[in-house]
Parts: C-alpha cells; sequence; structure tokens
C-alpha cells in the first residue's frame, strides 16, 4: 500500500513538473503563435491529468467540480471583486515606481499578443485559463497531491509550482525588482487559493476569484496598450 501511494505521489509530482518545464520551453524558446500555445497548454494542463485518472480509477477529478452551496459562490465573488480592487490598486499606487514599458513590446514579441487578439487573449485568459490553472495547479497538484502525500508538501509544491510556471512567459516583462515582487505575489497567492480549495474541497471558488484577478490584469493590459 505504501509503495502504491508513493507511486501515486511521484507520478502526480512528474506530471506537474513536466507540464510546467515544456510550457515554460514553449514560452521562453519556441515562442508559437498565441493560439497554439493555447492549444498546446490545454493538453497538457488537462488531458494529460485526465488520462492519468483513467488509469488510476480512484483518482476522481469530477469531484474537483462539486459545489455544495450557494454561499460558495457569494463567498468567491466578494473574494474576487476584494481581489481585483488590491490589484488595480495595488498597480495604481505603485505604478509609478516601476517601469512598465517592456510590458507591451515583450507580450507582443515573446508571447504573440497585440493590440489587434488582445481583446480575444483577454477573454480567453480570464475565463478558460483561469479554470485550465485552477483544474492543474490547485484541482490535480493539490487537492489531488494532498490525497496521497503531507498537506505541508501539497501546499508548498503546488504553489511554487504555480509561481514558477510563470517564470518563462513573464521574461523581460519588468526589472529584477518587480519580477520578484510578481513571483513572490503568484506564490502567496497559490497558497491562499489553496486554504479555499481545502476548505470548499473544489476549484469553482478559486476559479471565480482567479477569473476576477484576470479581469482586474487585463484591465490594465487595456491601459498599457492603450485600448
Amino acid at each position: 500500500m505504501e509503495i502504491y501511494m508513493l507511486s501515486k505521489k511521484k507520478s502526480i509530482v512528474l506530471i506537474v513538473l513536466l507540464g510546467c518545464l515544456v510550457m515554460g520551453f514553449i514560452d521562453a524558446v519556441i515562442r508559437p503563435g498565441y493560439l497554439m500555445k493555447s492549444f498546446i497548454k490545454i493538453t497538457l494542463f488537462s488531458a494529460i491529468p485526465i488520462i492519468y485518472s483513467k488509469y488510476n480509477k480512484d483518482l476522481n477529478l469530477i469531484s474537483l467540480f462539486k459545489v455544495d452551496s450557494k454561499k460558495e459562490i457569494f463567498i468567491s465573488i466578494f473574494s474576487g471583486i476584494l481581489i481585483f480592487t488590491i490589484i488595480f490598486g495595488a498597480y495604481l499606487g505603485i505604478g509609478k515606481f516601476f517601469d512598465f514599458s517592456n510590458v507591451v513590446s515583450s507580450l507582443s514579441k515573446n508571447a504573440g499578443v497585440t493590440i489587434n487578439n488582445f481583446i480575444f487573449v483577454a477573454v480567453y485568459i480570464s475565463f478558460i485559463n483561469s479554470l485550465l490553472e485552477e483544474f492543474f495547479f490547485r484541482g490535480f497538484a493539490f487537492l489531488k497531491l494532498k490525497e496521497v502525500t503531507s498537506r505541508k508538501f501539497s501546499y508548498i509544491f503546488s504553489s511554487l509550482a504555480f509561481a514558477l510556471y510563470h517564470v518563462a512567459m513573464m521574461i523581460g516583462w519588468f526589472d529584477i525588482g518587480l519580477f520578484l515582487l510578481t513571483i513572490l505575489g503568484l506564490f502567496i497567492g497559490g497558497l491562499i487559493f489553496n486554504y479555499f480549495n481545502e476548505k470548499y474541497k473544489n476549484i469553482y471558488v478559486t476559479w471565480l476569484i482567479h477569473m476576477f484577478a484576470n479581469f482586474a490584469i487585463n484591465y490594465i493590459g487595456f491601459i498599457l496598450f492603450r485600448i
């Protein structure tokens, strides 16, 4: 039994690390068009965990989407509005101390995001990408990992993977100070999201919160792109 549990833990960890490394290589080196990159990410972050769950019949991924009460929805919407306010407020408050001039050029050069497709990208990031990342990092890499290993390891691994995954895509966006601050913010955000996942035993609540966080980031993007 112990050997099986260890094997399952290693399998989940390896799948998460592989997904992050492949996407990091694609973001930093290959740099395909945004549509192709999104297709690859959907395959890595959803199809592979689902295929693995077919192999391990006791890995119930459907339970990640179960909502027990309307209270969860109200909490997630309230928390989402709060997160939106914090992120946009932070931009207004500290924006003058950091240089955001490289963000637009880096997005266009490295990620294929331009003024022409930014609205499409913003919609995709807000609704689909947020769900994809919650499923992969919070559902698969936290809730399901926590079933076969320690709570502490699951919290740290999931949050660290979530933060470091974003490194490749943000290369060249900011100066080193803001870059490190952003990575720290992503790690802390991952810990907070994991708390909600653990409390409500699903990813629905954090998906809505993540969605509102992306609303704020995309709104800042509209400002930077001068749309």
